[in-house]
Order: structure tokens, then sequence, then C-alpha cells
């Protein structure tokens, strides 16, 4: 880079320096689209993106902003990540074989790399978060150009800037903890008809398994009058369906990020609360909510979900074990007991809810008589779904040092575990058939012509004829026949 088109560059940041964001975006967004539209005449094409997102409903969401600002900028999506000119990874940190497979997917693309020479890499996301695995990217994988964490992410057209610029050729910029969070970026929704929210970020929990409370940091609430802004802004533009995000929503209410005069009129002000609000905003037909911790689901709660016909009969619940002992080894904060007495309030006031949950299997000293806790709690709780998996040691931890379990222990015990879930499962979720729901209609089926694929508000799946003028649209639905996890049924305006 030669010295003008430097001091021109640090000019330009210097110059933007005491802009607020997100307005300071907003100039970069503006910088980079002149250096695309260069690219575009010398080209004779628009430089192609793809964003790769591994993890949660959160990082989805996450990506809905990365992707509207590079199609800001200028940039085209493009579905296959080898034709990208610039490729996103958002990574997920859960499980602890994630770097791996990160780390193969950039070996597969070095040599593309270094056949294009306008191609770029960025890695972005939780994995990110941890010093170790940014000093491996630093150290073997030097042709990566951008990597930023979870608390940056809304910088991606500054941190794009400073590399179409040249001024640096890698540039790492993580973020040990918040210092701002900005919304109101540009998004492209996966679907127009619905959409999340983030309500918070962060948790305070810290199960001895997660590594989630290290790399999202401590739980901090968006103001109500923000959430219910975007809200209302999302349901202008076409939006029927909102799904309220967070670590935990149920403990909402904590560390507000900006003063709120909803707060200083009611300081008790909580999710509950949130969730009635949401609920009358005029257009909104169905609200939905990820995730709840079991120990802070209150009564208070259910009896909003049960005099709100807006908001969906579902309830993702996550149990983890059964057992009393792994649970309080978890540092999970509640009971076998505590967890039953809670699915029957639940029950008792939403008799047709639809409960899923997680499930661990393989934590650090689990028994058979442990698993069989677990098994009597799949059993009582009758879910819809439950996502069953083996426990994964993250480094820096509680539970990493604690005595692993032997691995052929643990998948024997874990195809015992998934057999009932298979069995229980099947037999709860296909109570309704034979009865009519209201489906909201998501796509064009992929493997059946004629058909469509759309969601219950307990989030089943049905599959049914029609065309894709009934995409973001309610249908009635007569679910003809239960196959497990999903129905096939017929819109009864064809009967």
């Amino acid at each position: 880079m030669n010295d003008k088109l430097e001091y021109e560059l640090n000019e330009d940041i210097q110059a933007v320096a005491p802009i607020e964001e997100p307005a300071r975006q907003e100039y970069f967004m503006n910088k980079c689209h002149e250096i695309i539209e260069q690219f575009i005449i010398d080209n004779g094409r628009a430089p192609g993106f793809h964003v790769a997102t591994f993890g949660c409903q959160m990082n989805a969401h996450d990506s809905e902003k990365l992707v509207g600002i590079l199609e800001k900028i200028g940039y085209k999506e493009v579905e296959d990540e080898d034709k990208a000119d610039f490729v996103i990874f958002n990574t997920c940190t859960v499980r602890e074989n994630a770097n791996q497979k990160l780390y193969g997917h950039l070996g597969s693309l070095k040599k593309r790399k270094q056949s294009n020479k306008d191609m770029l890499i960025g890695i972005c996301g939780c994995m990110m978060q941890q010093p170790e695995t940014v000093d491996v990217i630093r150290n073997k994988y030097a042709f990566v150009d951008m990597v930023f964490g979870t608390f940056n992410f809304y910088k991606l057209a500054e941190l794009l800037y400073k590399r179409l610029s040249g001024s640096e050729r890698q540039i790492i910029e993580v973020l040990a903890k918040p210092e701002l969070n900005v919304e109101n970026l540009p998004e492209r929704r996966k679907y127009s008809f619905k959409s999340g929210v983030n309500i918070m970020y962060g948790c305070n929990n810290f199960c001895t398994y997660c590594i989630v409370p290290y790399v999202r940091g401590r739980e901090r609430s968006r103001t109500p009058e923000d959430i219910l802004c975007e809200t209302r802004r999302l349901v202008s533009d076409g939006c029927v369906e909102i799904m309220l995000l967070g670590q935990n929503v149920n403990s909402y209410g904590i560390n507000f990020l900006e003063e709120s005069e909803i707060i200083k009129e009611n300081p008790d002000y909580d999710f509950p609360d949130l969730l009635e609000d949401v609920c009358r905003i005029d257009g909104l037909k169905r609200v939905r909510f990820m995730t709840s911790h079991p120990k802070d689901l209150s009564d208070k709660l259910i009896d909003v979900i049960a005099r709100n016909p807006k908001v969906a009969r579902h309830i993702h619940l996550p149990v983890q074990s059964g057992s009393s002992s792994i649970l309080k080894a978890m540092n999970r904060r509640y009971t076998k007991e505590d967890y039953m007495a809670l699915v029957d309030k639940i029950r008792a006031k939403l008799p047709d809810v639809s409960l899923t949950t997680d499930i661990m299997v393989g934590f650090p000293g689990e028994t058979d008589e442990d698993i069989q806790d677990t098994i009597d709690v799949i059993k009582y709780a009758k879910y819809d779904q439950a996502f069953t998996f083996i426990y994964s040691i993250r480094t820096g931890t509680p539970a990493a040092k604690m005595e692993q379990t032997d691995p052929k222990l643990v998948n024997e015990r874990f195809n015992r575990v998934l057999e009932v879930v298979r069995d229980s499962c099947t037999e709860v979720s296909g109570r309704f058939e034979g009865e009519t729901k209201e489906v909201l209609v998501e796509c064009l089926n992929d493997h059946m012509e004629g058909y469509v694929t759309g969601r219950m508000d307990n989030n089943i799946l049905v599959h049914f004829p029609g065309d894709e003028s009934l995409i973001g649209s309610f249908v009635n639905v007569k679910l003809n026949e239960a196959k497990g996890f999903y129905y096939m049924g017929e819109s009864i305006k064809n009967q």
C-alpha cells in the first residue's frame, strides 16, 4: 500500500472516531461500497459472499445482520462456499470438536485463496472469544483475513474497510468483554414473515459443562422500549411471528444496557411483563421465546402464556439430566423433583402445551442409577421432542477437570436414553392426529413436489399439499397422519 493511501485510510478512521455507533458503521459501509463499485467495474460482476453459521439461534440472528451489512456494501450472496470471494464462518464453541471442523474448512480454502487474490476469509462468533483459538488462527492460518468476536460483530464494515484498503494483512479484533451493543443494523432475514429479536445477551448461570458465559459474557438486558420498537418495525415490515431470544429469557431484567422510563416506573419489570407487552402489538399473530432455564420459569410466566393466545404453546425446557446429584454437579440449581413439579404446574394451566428439552448423557460421575433418573423424567414429562447428546469436554469449564466417564459406557447409556426418547416422543407428538390446527407455512417442501412445509404453534412440522403462494400465511390444516416428529396433513379448503 502506498503512503498516500495509508494516509487517507488513517485520516478516514480518525475522522469518524468521535461518531457514535451505528453512524460510524454506516460511514464505513459507504466507504466499502466505493471499493466494491470499483471491483464491479474492473471485473464485470459483484463479489460473492457466503456466511456459514454454526450453533444456536442467537448465532443465526447475528448472521442475518452480517448478511445485511455485506449486501448493503455491494456483495452478492452465493450458496456455494467454493464460489465465494468472501467466506465468513460464524462459529459456535459448545462442542469441543467444533474447532477441528473449522480448521478443516480453513484448510480446504487455503488453495483457493492462493489462486484468487481477491478472496477474503473471516471468522467470528463464540469460538473467537477463546484466546488459545485466536492464537492458532494467527500462527497456523495466517491467510485468514479477519477475526472478530461476539462483542464486536457489528463492526464488520469497519474491519472490512481496513482489510480492503490494505492497511493490515490480518485483522484480529476480539474484545474480552462487551463495550457496546449496537442494534438497528442492516439485516437480511431468512424469512420475510418471521424474525428473532434479541432481548438480552450473555449468561450468569455458569453451568459447569458450559462455555457460554465465558464467550458471551454476563447477562445484559435490552430496554423494553428498544425491544418493542424493533418488534413493531418488524411487524410493519411483514413479520407475523416473532421469537424473543436470549441465553436465558426467564432472567430478563438484569443489567439494562440503557436507561428506561418503563423500568423507572416499574423496577420489577420482568420477562412475563415484556412478553405481555409484545403480545399487545397489533398485527403480530404469534410469539415464541427461547430458551427457558427451569430454575427461573415462574408462575407469573405460565399465567401470561395461558391468557395470551398469541404465545405459542411450546416451551423448550432443558432438563440436561434427571438425576438430582448430577444436576447439582452441573450447577443447574434445581432437583429432579423441582423439575417434575414445574412440569405439573405448566400442564395444569397449559394442557395442550408441547414441551421440548435438551438431555445430556455422559457427564462426569454419571452412573446407571443417574441414567434411570433421566429416563424417569423423560417418561413423566412426555416431551414432544428431546435433543439428546453426549457430554463434550470444554476446556476452561469446571467439568473439564472432573474425572471423565468411559466413552464405551457413555455410548451404551446414550443408546438406552435415545431409545426411550424415540418411543416416548413418537407417542406424545402424535396426539393431535385427526385434529385441525393452524399452521404457518414456511417453505416449499424439499422432498415432495406440490407440498409445502409449516409449523404449528407448538413447533411441530406439518407437510401438506400447497404452492408458493401459501408461504408466510396461516392455514388451517387437518392432521391426517402422525409420522413421529411431523405430520402429513391437508388444508381444510382442499377437502
